[in-house]
Parts: structure tokens; C-alpha cells; sequence
């Protein structure tokens, strides 16, 4: 490292660090802090000073020590060998830290993002002089049993043509591989990786519009408020209402390629369960370790604050390098409110002026710049794929009107507000469906209508109109009592009572009721409304609730979630059948 690129601390604050007068550096520079060489990266620059965050602990670092920069931004190794990893925020792999320093991180650690000397079995997409262009697959090698990787010229590279490639077989991800000369004159050497920059989107050919839900097995989500492939969603609730147990089935039974679980300031207990469980899951698509499709990125809250507010672009960066491939990706950040705090950490020891609760005032174009990343694209190469975001918030106190809530709202389209009085009720998943929505239901409701029935939107909307008079009903029984209503606003409220029981409460621990099939939800949904027609024809002619309610009919469907096997749907032939045998017995009782 030359002189030049050099500067001297001045003042130490927290995980800032200052640089008095003009320093080479610049804006988003990776930069090696102090004789430790822990890495930083300079977030502010004028002629008077210069500013570095600094990704690590800064306990014993002392004015007059030297930075060194190092002409790069921060940047993700992109290549095989990411999946089934673990890594810290700024991508250092923790089982090889692990081995360094035991349990503990210690400060300054190197550890290579890939294993560079793991050799890979490639074969060679691309022959001499065929013409590439960025995004261009250049080889192939099986990744792990349930992801085929895709090596592909870096997105900046422009027209080339194909000069030289290395023969099939085993490399390592250093190898040269393949040897283009680019149109501006360039001769390049590509390797089976590549870097990129966290913070700059890696571009893509067009978005396309969200047409496929993403099936995550469960049924509220998957039923009233689908998430589209290419969607963002966010997971607001207060302590215990079930954020991360949600965002664990999302990652287990959904449709999507890739997962990256991205723990941002979390709990370790909580995190060590993540990679407790994730390594012992098996995947019900391939049978395979849930592992195999899977990427954690481990920011505990003990660790320092500067590398959680980096985790969530460098699981982003990851997720757009797998979409590029053709992969739908889906990233699960737990939480954003840790890492709005950070943020909020660094702009309180950076003298900025605080806007609402502390949090400084960039922090909506923050939360933007985060969630737009996510969508169905059009790849450089030719292939769709997409990213999806899930964001857990963890609003102080459940209050849903705090900033981070407020404002990740504004640019999500998936709102599953976890209710406290649900999850102390034992009904999980404890999503509030009066406060909760979907705006993807529309765009999606083709796919429905072709997949899985045409009456799916038909039934979807006619449970959530019984919920939302449930909820009005509720209001005068608090004042009233429930005795004086009408039996048609009986049946309502219970009916809506079997929706609430049989549908919307699912067990993520029974065999059977843990994920279910869209085939499944919908004639559950079909059931539940062929026993609120019936039972509405008896009310009709005159028979009371008190009648109706004497039959175990209703108390039956709501068990429909256990007692039919996700893979015996004819069995739902049987049920109507009984709801037509309670139907008789009802008139022949009162004839």
C-alpha cells in the first residue's frame, strides 16, 4: 500500500472513527483500521475531515494510528460455496472464525468468503469465439445436491469475445476458466467468482409484473394475504407474537429456490436455534438438508453495531447473484428495527440532527433503498428470476405507529400485523387479519383461478367478509350480549368462529397442519362455505341457532385441518355429505 493511501486517526467515537484534513480516500471506500487492520469504510468526506465506520470492535484503538485504504468499496465475494454457509454481516464465514478464536470473535480476523482451495467439478457453457456480454453463463458445477451454480461473466463487462477456456473438471474458484477480449480492448480473465458492491444494485434486463404467489404452506398468508414471487412483505409485532417462528415456516415450506435468513441484531439464543434447526431439517421439495438452499447471515446483538447496518446488503447482494441465475430468491430479515437502530446509533454519534424518535432523516430513503431491491426480473442472460423480501419489525411496545412501522409500510405491499392478545391466546400464526392485507391479490388471482380453482378469489373474499361482520358484530355483543342477536348474526359469529379455529390457527408442530397444499386451503375454504349455505337455508326457514348448534357438525369441520391428510382430498366429498345429513336431520327434527 502506497503512502498516498494513507491517514491518521484523530478521534475515536464508538465504532466511529476521524480523520482530521483531506485524506486520498473515497466516498464508500473500504478501508483497514489501526495495526489490527479491522475493516471500516468511510461514510463522510470534506476537506476538514473525514469519517469511517468502523465493522468491529474499537476498544484499545488510540488516536495517531493508521488507516490504510484499500481503492475498493465494501464488496461480497460472489462464486460457489456460498450456500449452505454461515456468514457475520461483512461476510466472513463464522465455522472458519470459529476455528481462529473459539466461540468468541476476536478483533481484526481474515477469513475468505470462499474456500479457495476447494476444487469444483465445472463444465464450460461457452466455447472460443462465441460473443458474451455481462450476465452470460460461463459454467456450471453442482453446488450442492439441490443447487446447480451458474457461473456468469460480471454485469459491468461489455460486448467480449471468448478467446480461450480452461478444459472440464475440477478448479477452484481462483482458476482461470475463461479468457475474453472485450470491445473496448480490454483482455480479461474470468474466474468461477467475482466481486461486487454491497450498496449498488446489480443490474438486470426489465422488471416484469408479479404474476406467482409464493406458496409458503401457510394458509392466512397463502389464502388472504399472498405474497407474489418478486413481492416485499412485512412482518410487524411486539416481543413474543411470533416474528421469527413465522419467518422459520416461510423458510421451510416455501416455493422458493434459494433462502437467505438474514439475523439481524437478533438474540443468539434465537439465532443458534436457526442454525440448529436448519442443519437437522430436511427439504420437503428435494429431500435433501434444508441447508442445501439455504444461506444465514449471523448479526447477533452483541455484535458491533457498524456490521448489522451492512448485514442486510450484504444478504441482498447475495440474493441478486442467485437471481441472476434464474432463482427465485427469498430473503427473510429479522429484524429491520434492529437495524433501524443502528443507523440510528451511528447518526446519533455523528452529531446529525435527529427527526422522529431519534431515528435520523434518512431513514425512509434507507428502508426504500432496501425493498426496491427486491422484484421479478428480466436477467442480463436471457433468464426470469426474482428476490423477495420478508422484513420482520419490532415495533417498542407493539406500537405499529413508531417510525420503522410507519415507514416500511409505505413501501411494502404485504402488511402481516402480528397481534399481542392472539399470541397470548395461543392462536398462532397471530396475524391480526383486520389490520393485515395483501395488494398483490388481484394480480395473482389468474394464477389462482388456473391452478388451483376459479372459485379461489370467490371464496377468499367471501371468509374475509365474514371476519370483518364478526368484528362488527363484536362490538354490539360487548355492549349487549350476544343472546339478543338475530340467528342470522349467530351463524355469522360462528362461522366465524370455525374460520378463526379451523382455518386461521395452524399448528406448526402437527404432521399434517405445519403446510398445506393451495388444493387443500381452497376446498377447506369451499367446506367452510357450503356449511354457512346450509346452515343459513335453516335459518332461513325458521330454525334457530340453538337447534343448529345442538349437531357436532361445526366442531367437525373446524378439525377438517387435522383429521384430512394433506394427500386424501377426496375425503372432503365425505364432509359435505354430512353437512347435507345434518341439513335433513335439522328439517325432519322440526318438521
Amino acid at each position: 500500500m502506497s503512502e498516498n493511501r494513507t491517514g491518521i486517526i484523530y478521534g475515536i467515537d464508538g465504532p466511529v472513527v476521524s480523520i482530521k484534513g483531506t485524506t486520498p480516500f473515497r466516498m464508500g471506500e473500504m478501508v483497514y483500521v489501526g495495526n489490527e487492520r479491522l475493516i471500516g469504510e468511510v461514510i463522510s468526506l470534506s476537506s476538514e475531515q473525514t469519517t469511517i465506520q468502523v465493522y468491529e470492535e474499537t476498544t484499545g484503538l488510540r488516536p495517531g494510528a493508521v488507516v490504510e485504504g484499500s481503492g475498493d468499496a465494501i464488496s461480497v465475494l460472489l462464486g460457489p460455496g456460498i450456500i449452505h454457509n454461515i456468514y457475520d454481516g461483512i461476510q466472513r464465514p463464522l465455522d472458519q472464525i470459529a476455528e481462529q478464536s473459539g466461540h468468541f470473535i476476536t478483533r481484526g480476523l481474515r477469513a475468505d468468503s470462499l474456500d479457495r482451495s476447494r476444487k469444483w467439478d465445472i463444465t464450460i457453457t461457452v466455447h472460443p469465439g462465441d460473443l458474451v456480454s455481462g450476465g452470460t453463463v460461463i459454467a456450471e458445477t453442482p453446488e450442492t445436491k439441490s443447487i446447480m451454480h451458474r457461473s456468469m461473466v460480471p454485469p459491468d463487462v461489455p460486448g467480449a469475445k471468448v478467446t480461450w477456456i480452461a478444459e472440464n473438471g475440477p478448479h477452484t474458484v481462483t482458476d482461470p476458466i475463461v479468457k475474453i477480449h472485450r470491445d473496448d480492448g480490454i483482455d480479461q480473465t474470468l474466474t468461477l467468482c467475482q466481486r461486487w458492491p454491497i450498496r449498488i444494485p446489480r443490474p438486470s434486463d426489465s422488471h416484469y409484473p408479479a404474476t406467482e404467489p409464493m406458496i409458503t404452506g401457510q394458509r392466512i398468508l397463502d389464502s388472504l394475504f399472498p405474497l407474489a414471487k418478486g413481492g416485499t412483505a412485512a412482518i410487524p409485532g411486539g416481543f413474543g407474537t411470533g416474528k421469527t417462528m413465522l419467518q422459520h415456516q416461510i423458510a421451510k415450506w416455501s416455493n422458493a429456490d434459494i433462502i437467505i435468513y438474514i439475523g439481524c441484531g437478533e438474540r443468539g439464543n434465537e439465532m443458534t436455534q436457526v442454525l440448529e434447526e436448519f442443519s437437522e431439517l430436511e427439504d420437503p421439495r428435494t429431500g435433501n438438508s434444508l441447508m442445501d438452499r439455504t444461506v444465514l447471515i449471523a448479526n447477533t446483538s452483541n455484535m458491533p453495531v457498524a456490521a448489522r447496518e451492512a448485514s442486510i446488503y450484504t444478504g441482498v447482494t447475495l440474493a441478486e447473484y442467485y437471481r441472476d441465475m434464474g432463482y427465485d430468491v427469498a430473503i427473510m430479515a429479522d429484524s429491520t428495527s434492529r437495524w433501524a437502530e443502528a443507523l440510528r446509533e451511528l447518526s446519533g454519534r455523528l452529531e446529525e440532527m435527529p427527526a422522529e424518535e431519534g431515528y435520523p432523516a434518512y431513514l425512509a430513503s434507507r428502508l426504500s433503498s432496501f425493498y426496491e431491491r427486491a422484484g421479478a426480473m428480466r436477467n442480463l442472460n436471457g433468464t426470469n428470476g426474482s428476490v423477495s423480501i420478508i422484513g420482520a419489525v419490532s415495533p417498542q411496545g407493539g406500537d405499529f405507529s413508531e417510525p420503522v412501522t410507519m415507514n416500511t409500510k409505505r413501501y411494502v405491499r404485504c402488511f402481516w400485523g402480528l397481534d399481542k392478545s392472539l399470541a397470548y391466546a395461543r392462536h398462532f400464526p397471530a396475524i391480526q387479519w383486520m389490520s393485515s392485507y395483501s395488494e398483490y391479490d388481484h394480480e395473482l388471482s389468474g394464477w389462482y383461478a388456473e391452478h388451483v380453482n376459479p372459485l379461489f378469489t370467490r371464496r377468499r373474499a367471501e371468509l374475509i367478509s365474514i371476519l370483518h361482520q364478526e368484528s362488527s358484530l363484536n362490538e354490539i355483543v360487548k355492549l349487549i350480549g350476544s343472546d339478543v342477536l338475530p340467528d342470522d348474526q349467530k351463524l355469522t359469529l360462528e362461522i366465524a368462529r370455525v374460520i378463526r379455529l379451523g382455518f386461521l390457527q395452524q399448528n406448526a408442530f402437527h404432521k399434517d397442519d405445519t403446510s398445506i397444499p393451495l388444493e387443500k386451503q381452497f376446498l377447506m375454504m369451499d367446506t367452510i362455505h357450503y356449511l354457512y349455505k346450509k346452515a343459513k337455508e335453516l335459518v332461513v326457514m325458521g330454525h334457530p341457532m340453538s337447534v343448529l348448534k345442538e349437531s357436532d357438525i361445526f366442531d367437525r369441520v373446524i378439525a377438517i385441518k387435522y383429521d384430512v391428510p394433506n394427500d386424501k382430498t377426496e375425503l372432503f366429498e365425505d364432509y359435505k355429505k354430512a353437512i347435507d345429513g345434518f341439513y335433513d336431520e335439522v328439517i325432519a327434527k322440526n318438521a
